[in-house]
């Protein structure tokens, strides 16, 4: 396994750990740039090197910003289209052709409700994860008889760092608690009030990794406690 990702790095450190030791699998981290194509692609040719083949490819890089489109600022866009949507592109362009020669290969996208429906004050965010959907129906047609399937996982609000820190800024915005920043403002759009959890998260993509999961293809598959059914 090859983790990527920004973070302190004895955190990343500790987490490589538990997971090798859990799993009881080499686990590897490269901190690779999302921003440039040519780290994205000599990530991906590292795992094959290091491991012999790939099996799995899960693009979940993503940031965020804030504003009216009139006032969103040019670099903050450039930044979110290029982490959240071209590296999946340059990732999933390295991987492809090893896993036709494999003859079989999982990519799964983590996308989000976002790539469905769209939320004011959000262009880039919006624009990347639709781009997203775009980018897993195309690549799924085209790996279709390679033995290999390209799918989404479009989850509603997650309580990640980057979520819990919008909350803590609506919360000093608004001059509101945490908690109802997380009911009437976070949560507002998904019916359930709660958030998705990662076990949830997880288990979608265990799924849609595993030979269960081998005639989805194209698709997005929700988790936003009835987000998108509105």
């Amino acid at each position: 396994m090859v983790l990527n990702g920004l973070g302190e790095m004895n955190a990343i450190e500790r987490t490589r750990a538990e997971l090798a030791e859990k799993h009881g699998v080499e686990v590897l981290y490269n901190g690779a740039d999302m921003t440039k194509p040519d780290q994205i692609i000599d990530m991906v040719r590292a795992a094959k090197a290091e491991f012999g083949e790939l099996d799995i490819l899960i693009n979940n890089a993503g940031v965020q910003h804030v504003a009216p489109v009139e006032d969103f600022p040019t670099e903050k866009w450039d930044q979110i289209i290029a982490i959240n949507l071209t590296s999946a592109f340059h990732a999933i362009k390295a991987a492809v052709p090893i896993m036709k020669a494999q003859g079989r290969g999982r990519i799964v996208n983590i996308a989000s409700a976002h790539g469905l429906v769209a939320s004011p004050f959000k262009s880039a965010y919006v624009a990347a994860k639709h781009g997203i959907m775009g980018l897993t129906k195309t690549v799924g047609l085209e790996v279709a008889q390679h033995g290999i399937t390209c799918n989404a996982i479009c989850p509603g609000f997650v309580k990640t760092p980057l979520v819990e820190a919008q909350i803590a800024d609506q919360a000093r915005a608004r001059g509101i608690s945490e908690e109802a920043v997380m009911k009437d403002v976070i949560l507002a759009s998904q019916p359930t009030k709660q958030f998705v959890t990662f076990d949830q998260l997880s288990g979608m993509l265990l799924y849609l990794v595993s030979d269960a999961g081998a005639s989805a293809n194209g698709s997005a598959f929700q988790i936003d406690g009835g987000w998108t059914a509105q």
